[in-house]
C-alpha cells in the first residue's frame, strides 16, 4: 500500500497521508517522499492548488511514527538525519509557490500539526484535536517549526501549546488562529474542494508573488533592509501576460483565463 497518495483533478492536487491504521503517522521515508512530491507539484504547470489530508476519519496525522524513535531518533546523531528529513519536507511545503490547504479531520498532532501549520490555510471539522506535545516525550520543537508556530498564533499561544502539551479542541484552535475555518464533518470535503476550485482559477503569479512577499516581510518585519528588488517586487506582475488578461477581462466584463505567465 502506498503511504502517500497524490491525485490530480481540475488543477487541484490532493496529497493524502495514507496510513489510517496508524492514524496517518508519518515515518522517515514518508518525510523524504514529501520533499520529492513537492518538487513534482512545483514543476507541474497544471497544478494550481494543493490539498493535504489524512486517509480515513480518525486523523489528519497523529505525528511521527513511534517506530522512528528506535530506528532514527535514539541519539542526537541519528536524530540529526531525521530532523533534516522533517524540516526539509515542511520547508518544501511552506515554500511551494502555490496555495496549500490542510483538510483536517480528527487528530492533528505533533508532526502532523506542524505539517498543517506549514500550509497556507487550515480547515477542520468540529471534534478535531490539535497539539504539539513534545514535552510529553522530553524532546524539542525545531527552530523553523517554532518560527512558523509563533508567526501563526503568537508567542503566548505558542508557549501555551508547547508547555501545556494539551490537545486543543477545534473551537480553541480557531480562537487562537491555529486554524482558519471550522465546519461540520459532512461539509469538509465540499467546503475545501470549493475553496480550492475558486483559488485555482485565480492568477498563479499573484498567488506565488504574495507568498514570496509574505516570506520577505516575516523575515524582515521592520522592512528596513529590503533590497531594491524586494522593495519593487510587487510591480513585477504588471509586465506579465496574466495581468494583461486580467485587465482585458475586467474591461470586457468576463472571467479571466490565467496561464501563469
Amino acid at each position: 500500500m502506498e503511504e502517500i497518495l497524490v491525485e490530480r483533478d481540475n488543477n487541484v492536487a490532493t496529497v493524502t497521508i495514507n496510513r489510517p491504521d496508524q492514524r496517518n503517522a508519518i515515518n522517515y521515508h514518508m518525510w523524504m517522499d514529501l520533499q520529492r512530491i513537492m518538487v513534482d507539484l512545483t514543476d507541474d504547470p497544471d497544478v494550481r492548488v494543493v490539498i493535504f489530508k489524512g486517509a480515513g476519519k480518525d486523523a489528519f496525522s497523529a505525528g511521527a511514527d513511534i517506530k522512528d524513535f528506535e530506528l532514527y531518533r535514539n541519539s542526537a546523531a541519528k536524530a540529526t538525519l531525521h530532523e533534516a528529513a522533517v524540516t526539509g519536507a515542511l520547508d518544501a511545503i511552506a515554500w511551494l509557490p502555490k496555495p496549500t490547504i490542510s483538510m483536517i479531520r480528527g487528530f492533528c498532532i505533533g508532526g502532523g500539526c506542524e505539517l498543517a501549520i506549514a500550509t497556507d490555510i487550515r480547515v477542520a471539522t468540529k471534534g478535531s484535536r490539535f497539539g504539539i506535545p513534545v514535552a510529553r516525550l522530553g524532546i524539542l520543537i525545531a527552530s523553523k517549526e517554532m518560527r512558523r508556530l509563533v508567526d501563526l498564533v503568537g508567542r503566548g499561544n505558542a508557549m501555551y501549546i508547547l508547555m501545556s502539551a494539551r490537545l486543543l479542541e477545534t473551537e480553541e484552535a480557531l480562537r487562537i488562529g491555529l486554524i482558519n475555518q471550522e465546519v461540520e464533518d459532512g461539509e469538509l470535503e465540499d467546503y475545501v474542494q470549493k475553496l480550492a476550485s475558486e483559488m485555482a482559477v485565480l492568477a498563479p503569479l499573484s498567488h506565488a508573488g504574495n507568498k514570496q512577499i509574505l516570506r520577505t516581510i516575516l523575515a524582515n518585519p521592520d522592512m528596513e533592509l529590503l533590497t531594491p528588488e524586494e522593495e519593487e517586487f510587487q510591480l513585477s506582475n504588471f509586465d506579465s501576460a496574466d495581468f494583461q488578461e486580467g485587465r482585458r477581462a475586467f474591461l470586457e466584463k468576463r472571467k479571466p483565463k490565467f496561464e501563469g505567465r
